[in-house]
């Protein structure tokens, strides 16, 4: 029972609202086997957690939520570094691909299908 309560509680606290679910209804499921007078304290801990599952989609508890997520807090109290501005990096016009240097290199058309090559250039083969 105990071990029910304990995965119960570490859903609700991680919002895995499925695993939350399913370990609600175990717990359900043990209560029902146990006798009305046995653990009535778990049985408490079981309905409270229970309201906490029931109030999780609730505005309420959604401002509750973002209050405290505003109110943490910094360790030192120190400002955070001031980031570059990248409105300037994407203003700029972006660099061209470096071109691969192919050395002196002369390509025969006529083998690859193109015609007849252009003699007066002076295209050479290798």
């Amino acid at each position: 029972m105990q071990q029910t309560i304990e995965a119960l509680r570490v859903a609700l606290n991680k919002k895995r609202w499925h695993e939350a679910r399913y370990a609600l209804s175990r717990a359900r499921a043990l209560t029902n086997a146990l006798p009305a007078d046995v653990a009535v304290q778990e049985r408490e801990q079981l309905s409270a957690l229970r309201r906490m599952y029931a109030a999780r989609n609730t505005p309420t508890a959604k401002k509750a939520q973002q209050a405290k997520s505003k109110a943490v807090g910094r360790a030192g109290g120190k400002k955070p570094a001031a980031k570059k501005s990248t409105a300037k990096s994407a203003a700029q016009t972006p660099k061209p691909a470096p071109v691969r240097d192919l050395g002196d290199r002369f390509i025969n058309r006529a083998n690859l299908g193109y015609g007849p090559t252009n003699e007066a250039k002076g295209s050479r083969t290798r």
